[in-house]
């Protein structure tokens, strides 16, 4: 049973940190935030010509295919103003592995969170909640560690740490554009650097809330 328990405490160490990332980057796919960003001053105008209304109507089209069911075709019908598509066939296979990327995120979180709220039942069943509660306190500063040495990444090189993202994360060179293309104009690097600490934000604070309400909680 002491076993057993203690397993299942690591496991629940283990998972928090990942169910934390994932419910902030579920967080930044929305558009509230798309909007928030366009309109932080300095945010650098696009060299080509899309107004920040252009800017906000393609981004949250894309954002839309993102979380729907929809394959490609989905743009086939969606032309710039000079009649020209709006992704070419680079950022549409780029839009799809981000696609499959974000929808397979979202059904793990779900699935971390069920585990999250049932191993939360068990443990109030078998009057086991404080070693339950002060393993979720353990995997937030657990998260706060792993938000460290990722801010801390962004900070030395965020191109380095952005580009050994795409490489873990996808394959071939799909995520490499010009930047005349539609991708990088509608989300230039500003964009992507805002976006990892905005997360990284998130994340600190959902693990303080993990860390001290957690330990609170086993008490």
């Amino acid at each position: 049973m002491k076993l057993a328990a203690s397993f299942s405490k690591t496991v629940l160490v283990l998972i928090v940190p990942f169910f934390i990332l994932m419910t902030s980057i579920r967080i930044l796919f929305n558009p509230y935030l798309l909007q928030l960003e366009y309109n932080t001053p300095g945010f650098p105008a696009d060299p080509y010509g899309f107004t920040q209304a252009d800017r906000l109507k393609w981004a949250n089209v894309s954002l839309g295919f993102l979380l729907n069911n929809q394959d490609l075709s989905f743009f086939d019908s969606l032309k710039l103003p000079d009649g020209s598509p709006l992704y070419n066939a680079r950022e549409l296979s780029h839009m799809w592995d981000v696609k499959i990327l974000l929808q397979r995120m979202i059904l793990v979180w779900i699935v971390l969170g069920i585990v999250l709220v049932l191993t939360g039942i068990v443990a109030w069943r078998m009057k086991q909640l404080k070693p339950y509660f002060a393993a979720l306190s353990h995997g937030g500063w657990l998260t706060l560690i792993i938000i460290a040495l990722i801010l801390a990444g962004v900070a030395l090189s965020f191109n380095w740490l952005f580009t050994e993202f795409h490489h873990i994360f996808f394959t071939g060179d799909t995520w490499l554009f010009l930047y005349s293309d539609t991708f990088i104009r509608l989300f230039p690097m500003q964009f992507w650097q805002d976006a990892f600490i905005a997360g990284g934000v998130l994340a600190i604070v959902f693990s303080l809330i993990f860390g001290f309400g957690g330990r609170a909680l086993s008490r």
